[in-house]
């Protein structure tokens, strides 16, 4: 490509609103360009990057089998209701209605759509198992767009669906897409950490989502720092400590705590550790109707968070996971927020501890009185445990859940995530085909994908410095680029630039010629070459011809180095074979 035909809009400086690298220097590079609040153009460049992940995706899915189709992204609601989604799936669901007042929704995912169509044409298990996959533009209208891409509300993913008879072959599928993220994030180029999480929204019983290692990721992973084990915060195991709890050594008291009702404000009050005090939180509990309420107190120490992920999977908690209001607290305890403790005598209020909780002696809890707080208490001697669970956020130093060493915790992007959806799609819809008896049988399904978008802007978290990005060179929107200084000036200059790009060009290499006039100066040409991570430069003067040498670098080193001139290209292609 030539610059003089090519759209350049790199910019000297980022836009105030973009906070993270990736956002800042797919800005600046002239990747993409905003249009709405988390709604982007791609621009040529950037759209070249998207290309080229795209081509590594198609190209590991085909080897496994994985055929690949369109889905329309205008979904109708019918199939939702079908699932019962079209309710349950909260304010990212756009919604509209087409002329005639029918309800649609814009697909931020397509389960409901792809098992229609594997009930209307998979009729056999012989056609068993199956996996379709496709790249296609999603909308989820996020509450608050953020980080470029990496937030967006309109993105672009890989998304695909198996469909089996029977677990096992679901767990070959799975295991085989495992293996093949894998193998589509070593080729991309990124240093990543597939991770045991939790399926959320979408549901099933097994899933793993990929990470993108980076200080700007929005998760938090658990890694052992002597295993392989990983885990996302959510799922992380936080085991009970094996030190049992000490035999208590005060005095249970109740005691005046005026208007300190945080667990910052008691530590300083009563000058205890938070580590000595627990905090109770109300949710409401299954089974609530409008005639009987029913709570759940989950208690978790103060130093500790409360998961809620974990607690919302507890049989006692509603799905999905709620706070209960002041009123309703104050319905059945008498007393505010701030003032509750474990010591709950009401049969409407189920109690769960936390395993760390569990074992913490001579601690400071409320005590359902406003303004008043429980010191010198120990769980059977002053208060019923009643049920232990693990309801708290790993946190650095625990014990590893494998058994090995301990926990680190990194920070990732997800780029990817993997599930066993099981039958939850198909029976609602009623997938089936004829089994080996010929009855009808509900297939099983897996749902598996990949952030298309997400991963170029994951990929510069990784790969940048401070003149701007440093594409793998599998994602580079162009692999060589060719400065030739003051070609106005020389031809010589111009005929060895134009001959090493067409040479280049006719091996299929993408090729960038900076044939700018002499308005822009060669810094500038240097710049943007820097900034939108060309992988290979070569720099072409009269000053390298006379001694039959071109200048070459590398976009991550420091010094160029001086190349002869008739062996650049062989060079080049060379390098670029690898």
């Amino acid at each position: 490509m030539r610059a003089s035909r090519f759209l350049i809009s790199t910019l000297k400086e980022s836009p105030s609103d973009a906070v993270v690298i990736s956002h800042q220097l797919m800005l600046r590079a002239g990747m993409i360009r905003k249009v709405a609040s988390g709604l982007y153009n791609w621009l040529p460049l950037g759209l070249r990057v998207l290309r080229n992940v795209e081509k590594i995706v198609r190209e590991e899915m085909d080897k496994t089998g994985a055929q690949e189709i369109l889905m329309p992204s205008i979904q109708p609601s019918e199939l939702w209701k079908e699932t019962g989604r079209w309710n349950e799936y909260g304010g990212e669901l756009l919604r509209l209605k087409d002329r005639h007042g029918r309800d649609f929704c814009v697909g931020p995912t397509h389960e409901e759509v792809i098992t229609d169509l594997a009930r209307n044409e998979l009729a056999s298990y012989r056609q068993l198992p199956m996996n379709f996959y496709q790249v296609q533009t999603k909308f989820r209208d996020e509450t608050r767009p953020r980080f470029g891409v990496m937030r967006a509300r309109e993105f672009i993913m890989k998304d695909s669906y198996s469909f089996h008879l029977g677990q096992e072959s679901l767990q070959q599928e799975y295991d085989k897409m495992h293996a093949t993220y894998c193998r589509i994030f070593d080729r991309l180029g990124l240093n990543y950490r597939p991770v045991q999480a939790d399926s959320g929204s979408i549901g099933g019983n097994q899933s793993h989502e990929f990470h993108v290692l980076a200080d700007s990721g929005e998760d938090d992973i658990a890694f052992s720092t002597q295993s392989d084990y990983a885990a996302n915060i959510e799922m992380a195991e936080a085991l009970l400590p094996k030190e049992n709890a000490d035999a208590p050594s005060q005095e249970f008291s109740e005691i005046d705590t005026a208007e300190n009702k945080s667990i910052e404000e008691i530590s300083e009050f009563l000058k205890v550790e938070t580590t000595k005090i627990l905090k109770t939180l109300i949710v409401l509990g299954a089974n609530t109707s409008d005639e009987q309420l029913k709570l759940v107190a989950l208690v978790v120490r103060g130093d500790h968070v409360l998961n809620e992920v974990k607690a919302g999977n507890l049989e006692a908690v509603l799905e999905p996971f709620t706070l209960a209001t002041d009123s309703q607290i104050e319905s059945l305890l008498n007393c505010k927020a701030g003032s509750i403790g474990p010591k709950i005598d009401n049969e409407h209020i189920k109690v769960i501890v936390d395993r760390t909780a569990s074992v913490t002696s001579d601690f400071v809890c409320g005590s359902n009185t406003d303004g008043k707080h429980f010191i010198g208490a120990n769980w059977e001697r002053d208060i019923q445990i009643g049920e232990v669970a693990d309801i708290r956020n790993i946190v650095a130093g625990d014990a590893s859940p494998c058994g090995k060493g301990s926990i680190e915790i990194k920070r990732g992007i997800e780029v990817g995530h993997i599930f066993q959806l099981g039958k939850k799609y198909s029976e609602a819809l009623k997938a089936t085909v004829l089994d080996k008896n010929g009855k009808q049988a509900v297939m099983d399904m897996g749902c598996y994908g990949i952030g298309i978008s997400r991963i170029v802007a994951a990929s510069i978290e990784q790969n940048y410095d401070e003149k701007g990005i440093i594409w793998p060179e599998v994602l580079a929107p162009f692999k060589v680029g060719i400065v030739p200084l003051n070609a106005h000036k020389s031809a010589q200059v111009t005929e060895v630039a134009e001959r090493l790009y067409n040479t280049l060009n006719e091996k299929g290499i993408s090729v960038y010629l900076d044939d700018r006039d002499k308005k822009t100066s060669p810094g500038v040409k240097f710049a943007d070459m820097e900034l939108i991570g060309t992988p290979h430069r070569v720099v072409i003067s009269d000053r390298g011809l006379k001694v039959g040498e071109v200048e070459y670098k590398l976009r991550q080193d420091q010094d160029s180095q001086n190349i002869n001139v008739d062996e650049i290209e062989s060079m080049l292609l060379d390098l670029l074979d690898k």
